[in-house]
């Protein structure tokens, strides 16, 4: 039997070997599982952490209006009945760059980020060194420990 002790706010269990020798006979509940995108009726979850707060803010409701449509789609390619609530997102983010990037993500946003992946891929290829072997061979110089040879024998 283990020996409690309480002080203050703390209770202190001293256990012996014995008292762990036997298995615990306490049951936990089934922890419940966490919803994750989609709840179990099949509608979204706004509060997932995966939307990483989207559906609240000043561009909350425009986001799950877009979400919703591209969701729930049944077009062909999927999402693209929704291209009226996604430029109406996109428009409501533009207002807010500090929250949401200082890009609209319009057509010259992505011309851009093109530009810049091409200048990036320019610099990687042009920092891209090419090493040399030099072929000169050099003379050890005649000491004890250059006479040791891969495994510990002398060389002649």
């Amino acid at each position: 039997m283990p020996l409690i002790r309480k002080e203050g706010k703390d209770t202190i269990i001293f256990a012996s070997k014995e008292d762990h020798a036997t298995p615990s006979k306490v049951d936990l509940p089934q922890p419940e599982p966490s919803p994750g995108l989609l709840l179990s009726n099949g509608e979204i979850n706004w509060n997932c952490p995966c939307l990483g707060g989207m559906a609240t803010g000043p561009c909350g409701l425009e986001f799950r209006e877009a979400f919703s449509c591209y969701h729930y789609s049944t077009a062909e390619p999927k999402g693209s009945d929704c291209y009226d609530a996604f430029k109406t997102m996109q428009t409501c983010m533009i207002q807010y760059p500090a929250l949401y990037g200082k890009r609209g993500n319009s057509m010259d946003d992505l011309e851009d980020e093109t530009d810049l992946m091409d200048d990036h891929k320019k610099n990687l290829e042009s920092d891209t060194k090419v090493y040399e072997l030099d072929s000169e061979v050099k003379e050890v110089p005649d000491t004890p420990s250059s006479k040791k040879g891969i495994e510990g024998t002398n060389v002649k």
